[in-house]
């Protein structure tokens, strides 16, 4: 049975890649990205062709108004977001982003991070449209066109 091994690697400034591999062959490779100052869409789009194709998953925090995207999970990133920036549960609120749509259907409010009973959230979903508006809002002022 073949050895696995975790390779963690951290450039300078905010993006962690990790590597998951058998005896040095790659298995898969990701890489999230803590957002802190505007992006352009077409970033966004690039990181969605290379990981899902249409779709790039998210996890905002509403407290300090970044976000961080790239990851294969939203949990991936909620951690990263908490180990790195010390991100609290009750800020981070997981969605998926279609760089090629607008309007509406720019941002999906579906992630399980977002299951959070004891901050009055018990649905996949995020229940509360203030919070809802508010991570519209931050996602607007990250991603440019």
């Amino acid at each position: 049975m073949p050895r696995h091994f975790l390779n963690f690697r951290r450039s300078p400034i905010t993006k962690i890649n990790f590597c998951v591999g058998s005896l040095g062959n790659i298995k898969s490779a990701m890489a999230i990205k803590i957002v802190k100052t505007p992006i352009k869409k077409s970033e966004l789009a690039e990181i969605a062709k290379e990981e899902f194709g249409d779709i790039v998953k998210a996890v905002v925090d509403t407290e300090q108004e970044i976000m961080a995207i790239g990851g294969e999970l939203h949990a991936d990133e909620e951690v990263l977001l908490t180990e790195k920036e010390s991100s609290k549960r009750e800020n981070t609120w997981g969605i998926n982003i279609y760089p090629k749509k607008a309007g509406e259907d720019f941002i999906e409010f579906d992630s399980m991070v977002n299951l959070k009973p004891n901050f009055g959230n018990r649905l996949r979903g995020v229940e509360n449209s203030e919070v809802q508006n508010k991570i519209r809002g931050i996602v607007k002022k990250l991603i440019i066109e």
